[in-house]
Order: structure tokens, then sequence, then C-alpha cells
């Protein structure tokens, strides 16, 4: 991403801003907000692989969900009375400003009364009824094999992303926390997601050091 695929201005926003300004909700919570969308969205990141070993094992900063880039109405018009604001390359902007800039997907919605931030929707490349990946555009799945279900005590249903697909993301340069994620989802993956991530590795990040890992 360089400056010309930026809108003008933005904030700048630093590590210390977001810490400050995050409280973000549960995965739970955001279903129970979002039970009456029909467009294909899912719990992403650092949740979803929470939700694939069947409960939280660290802290979450934030909830991150993906939706079809074409599809963010849906989601907006589940939330009112929320504001929603662009981040990318450590500035914010407010949507109606930035929205559509391809190479920005990140979108947080913020309560106007606290500046509080409660959910960052990923606005990803879709074809249709096909997930595209905002990584490398040769990977591609129906939405019906990108997306998982779990269910709460109280019967609300949770999609969330698939762990390879997740792990994929990580990949590019994983943190402590991902290295944390890797090593302890890897466990209960079974061959078939192994191989998948594998050759996902190779074609975007070849040489991956999580390669090794994923081949024993």
């Amino acid at each position: 991403m360089t400056t010309a695929d930026l809108p003008g201005g933005g904030t700048p926003l630093n590590h210390e801003d977001c810490e400050r300004l995050w409280r973000g909700w549960t995965p739970g919570e955001i279903a129970r907000r979002l039970s009456g969308v029909r467009a294909h969205w899912y719990v992403a990141a650092g949740w979803a692989l929470d939700l694939f070993r069947g409960g939280q094992t660290r802290e979450h900063e934030d909830l991150e969900i993906g939706v079809p880039r074409g599809y963010f109405g849906e989601i907006a018009e589940a939330l009112p009375g929320y504001e929603w604001d662009v981040v990318g390359a450590g500035k914010v902007w407010p949507y109606e400003q930035a929205g559509g800039y391809p190479d920005l997907h990140q979108t947080w919605l913020r309560d106007p009364g606290t500046g509080q931030y409660h959910l960052d929707v990923f606005r990803e490349p879709h074809d249709g009824g096909i997930w595209v990946c905002r990584r490398d555009a040769g990977i591609r799945l129906p939405y019906e094999d990108l997306i998982l279900w779990t269910e709460t005590e109280d019967g609300v249903r949770i999609p969330y992303a698939i762990p390879e697909v997740v792990l994929l993301f990580k990949a590019r340069d994983p943190r402590p926390k991902d290295e944390a994620d890797f090593a302890g989802v890897l466990p209960s993956l079974d061959e078939e997601r192994k191989a998948r991530l594998a050759g996902w590795l190779d074609l975007v990040h070849p040489s991956h050091h999580w390669l090794a890992s994923l081949a024993t």
C-alpha cells in the first residue's frame, strides 16, 4: 500500500490509542446483534481460533468479523446508533471519506457517546458467493466452506472462519500471540486442514517457518 492508495488527511493512530479506546464485544454479543443479517459474515482472527478450540484461551483486545465487501451495508444497518471509521497505515478516517478505497478494509464501529470501539469489520473481496483472499486472489472458497458454526449455551449460533484461513493471515508477520495461537490450535487441525494451510503458505509465504510443524 502506497500513499497514492490512501485518502488524504486522516488522524494518526498508535498502539496506546487503541488500548485506550478499544472495548471489544464478545462473539456471542455480536451474533445476537446480527442475528437478522442474511449476508455471509463470520468471526475472524484470534477469537475464531478460540471458537474452533471450544473455549477462550487468552485475552482479546478487540473483536474482528469478516463480511463480503459489497454487503457491508447490511452490517451497518443492523447496528444503528453507531459511527464507522476506516483504519489503515496507522491512520483513521471517517467511513464517508475512506470507505470507497479498496486497499482499506478495516472498518471500526465507534460509540459516538464514549468514543470507544467495539467491533472491527473486515470488508473482504468476494466474487458473488465466493470468498476471495486479499493476500492472493487465486485462493478462493465458497462461503459454505469458509464458515464453521458454534452455539452459545443459550442457543445463539456464531459463525466463524476456518482455522487455516485465520492462520494464513496471521502468518505474514506473526507476533508472539500469533505464534502462540498457531502452536495452540495445531494439535486440533486434521491432516486436510494442515495440508491446505501448508499449500497456501507455500503460495503466499514460501519457506515460512510454520511449514515444518505442519509437515509433522
